[in-house]
């Protein structure tokens, strides 16, 4: 095993494993997809329920797959068994997971790629128009062109490799990730507007929605509505049950301390969320008032461009900067995912990167094609056992988010909790001698309460629950 380690490829060190790790887990997911459902779910007390839940839930997950990455050495196809000899299935759902995933996150990228590039060529102003978004998303050959030019990024990391492509570019892009994000955050704190019926509205005023849980109203069935989204907004965030962590932790030195580098992806991944939040929920409030906040997946593509038309020609500037920054948030996940698939390939059929890299990415693009086409020349609407109503994007969401993952992630539970027992990954943990304090919150939340929330999320999936 040891000498597997040196062979294989591997992070520099502590800090080289933690930014890529945190650039997995800080991307669209956070920056796109946490700030819209805090803005549907009230701010604050979404925003508490996910922080109680990184905290536990999300911890024991995280630190259990980074664990058995370092312990096996391999990527998920093939770590599962090495776990345990009958449990080898449980490889390939998690290799399914990221190939699902890829394709479409590469086409949400592509749509990054479209915004940056308007802001690169002054027409900035013409992405506030209503419409704009939608009219680009149906169109049916230019987002096929920016998706091509994403996933080509990605693939070109992936292909230099561990430390000279994923590591290198993860320290020059997340730094950069996080003065821009945490400048924009602070900036929708004090912008104003004032609408047609003359009332003025502030951006400390979204914060306050942001950040002070409402509970006048609350229903049990809609603080489950609020959990439920929180709990699958943690999949996505921290880029557990996708096979991308026990990839990196595979990659990750036996001298690294596991605990204080996963506290390190936690504070990063959940400090990014929080201020993202802050970055699109206070302007939500500003220009579209608390209505506006049922707006969806669209919040980030439509208020924010409004929040930067509202500063002239400096909001065309920072636009410009605020979607490279996205881009590369985005890059760091597709990248992660991608490379997931391909250390999978490589571990399983033992092909070189090169041949594992242009394979999955070649099968991937097609499938990102038919998903671009899924807006236009292939649409059809599709209901899905939760009651949700979507089409190619949104079928492969559905399926590996609220079906597949949750599946991952119980089976993870039940595999290290009940077959193999918690002290398979404490050992790994612990193996250098570090203190695990949270020792006992860990195997009560792989062995009851993780898979309880799991199973919770899988039912709501079907529409049972």
């Amino acid at each position: 095993m040891e000498n597997q380690t040196k062979q294989r490829n591997s992070f520099s060190g502590s800090l080289g494993f933690v930014l890529a790790a945190a650039g997995s887990a800080v991307g669209l997911g956070n920056i796109w997809r946490f700030p819209y459902l805090a803005a549907k779910d009230g701010g604050g007390l979404f925003l508490l329920v996910y922080l109680v839940l990184a905290l536990t839930f999300g911890f024991a997950l995280l630190i259990t797959e980074v664990a058995i990455g370092r312990k096996t050495q391999e990527s998920p196809l093939t770590a599962y068994k090495k776990i345990h000899p009958k449990w080898g299935f449980l490889g390939i759902f998690s290799f399914i997971v990221p190939f699902l995933i890829y394709p479409y996150y590469c086409v949400i990228g592509g749509w990054v790629v479209k915004y940056a590039f308007s802001y690169l060529t002054f027409q900035g102003a013409v992405a506030v128009e209503d419409g704009y978004f939608g009219s680009f998303i149906t169109s049916q050959w230019q987002p096929i062109l920016y998706t091509i030019i994403f996933a080509a990024l990605s693939f070109i990391i992936v292909y230099k490799g561990v430390e000279h492509g994923i590591e290198k570019y993860s320290k020059i892009l997340m730094p950069i990730l996080v003065v821009i994000v945490l400048f924009t955050a602070f900036y929708s704190l004090f912008i104003s507007h004032t609408d047609d019926a003359g009332i003025t509205k502030t951006g400390l005023q979204g914060a306050a929605v942001y950040f002070i849980p409402n509970f006048s109203g609350l229903t049990l069935h809609g603080f489950l509505a609020i959990f439920l989204d929180a709990m699958g907004q943690l999949f996505y965030s921290l880029s557990i049950a996708m096979g991308i962590m026990i990839t990196y932790g595979s990659y990750m030195k036996k001298d690294v301390c596991i605990i204080n580098s996963v506290n390190q992806i936690e504070i990063f991944d959940t400090g990014i969320a929080v201020l993202a939040g802050m970055m699109i929920v206070p302007a939500v409030y500003v220009f579209s008032g608390k209505e506006g906040m049922s707006a969806g997946p669209g919040l980030m593509f439509i208020t924010l461009p409004k929040v930067f038309n509202s500063l002239g020609g400096f909001g065309s500037i920072l636009g410009l900067i605020f979607f490279l920054m996205v881009l590369f948030a985005a890059l760091t996940s597709a990248v992660s995912i991608l490379e997931a698939i391909t250390s999978s390939m490589m571990d399983k059929f033992k092909w070189s990167r090169k041949k594992a890299t242009v394979i999955m990415a070649v099968t991937t693009f097609v499938v990102a094609v038919i998903v671009c086409l899924g807006y236009n020349v292939c649409y059809f609407e599709v209901m899905m056992p939760n009651g949700s109503v979507g089409q190619i994007l949104d079928i492969m969401d559905y399926l590996s988010n609220n079906i597949l993952m949750p599946i991952v992630g119980f089976l993870t539970c039940i595999l290290i909790g009940w077959i193999v027992k918690p002290k398979t990954t404490i050992d790994e943990i612990t193996r250098n001698g570090e203190k695990f304090f949270r020792k006992a919150l860990y195997i009560v939340m792989i062995k009851v309460i993780a898979p309880v929330f799991l199973i919770v999320i899988l039912l709501t999936g079907f529409g049972i629950f």
